[in-house]
């Protein structure tokens, strides 16, 4: 069943770092400004922070894109153990729906990681280590049900996270890029959500139809049940 899906996961897995544009072209997007550069000296640039003993995730723009960095290493790593070693009865159209996510996590992360670069090469979050042994990678359910713990808890990030940005000009074009990705993560949770149950693809908003947000300490508690990695968040912005 999964042979029959082998060679479009393979094409894909191609352009696996590719999030509608190649890694020169981001850095461009984000580099040589003298605005980036005050952003960037404006970060605490080490590396620990001798108070928690934590790897500190800077101040200011540059520690919001750590922060959504760091969430987004979290769901490709997540993911790409879900494709690897798929759940038992996982079906083929699951197999192209979970890989298509992974694909986009991956291009997440990538994206992250090239911005974060160009602004403040020194203050750039290392790749973290994490720990998903409370799932079980071979049940369906627990695997669905935390793909949509960790979509849901995404979009409440990248909501909460948007009012932290600065109104500088480099501030302006994160917001807008933060809020292509937050749609993206919107999409995941609502196709998991049907994959679960279906027609619960809105369950998650409230009254108005209105997703909810966290702010960056609420959802790094949560997160923190699966990062090994020790994070010092006390710089961000509140």
């Amino acid at each position: 069943m999964l042979d029959a899906v082998k060679t479009p996961v393979r094409e894909e897995e191609k352009g696996i770092n590719n999030f509608g544009m190649q890694r020169r072209n981001m850095l461009k997007i984000f580099g040589v400004s003298a605005a980036l550069i005050t952003v960037a000296s404006s970060c605490d640039k080490d590396d620990d922070n001798p108070s928690t003993g934590g790897i500190n995730m800077g101040s200011g723009d540059v520690g919001i894109l750590n922060y959504a960095y760091a969430l987004e290493q979290l769901e490709a790593a997540f993911y790409e153990r879900v494709v690897a070693s798929p759940y038992s009865g996982m079906s083929a159209l699951e197999t192209e729906y979970l890989t298509d996510i992974r694909n986009h996590e991956v291009g997440h992360r990538e994206f992250f990681k090239a911005a974060i670069t160009a602004a403040a090469p020194t203050a750039v979050l290392p790749s973290l280590e994490f720990d998903f042994s409370s799932i079980n990678f071979n049940d369906r359910m627990s695997v669905l049900g935390t793909a949509k713990a960790f979509e849901d808890l995404g979009v409440t990030a990248y909501n909460g996270a948007g009012q932290l940005i600065s109104d500088s000009s480099n501030g302006r074009v994160y917001l807008g890029l933060a809020g292509k990705i937050v749609s993206v993560e919107a999409r995941h949770a609502a196709l998991i959500a049907d994959l679960i149950s279906n027609g619960t693809f809105a369950d998650t908003t409230d009254a108005n139809g209105l997703d909810t947000a966290r702010t960056p300490a609420q959802v790094l508690a949560i997160a923190g049940t699966y990062i090994k990695t020790k994070l010092d968040a006390s710089n961000l912005p509140s």
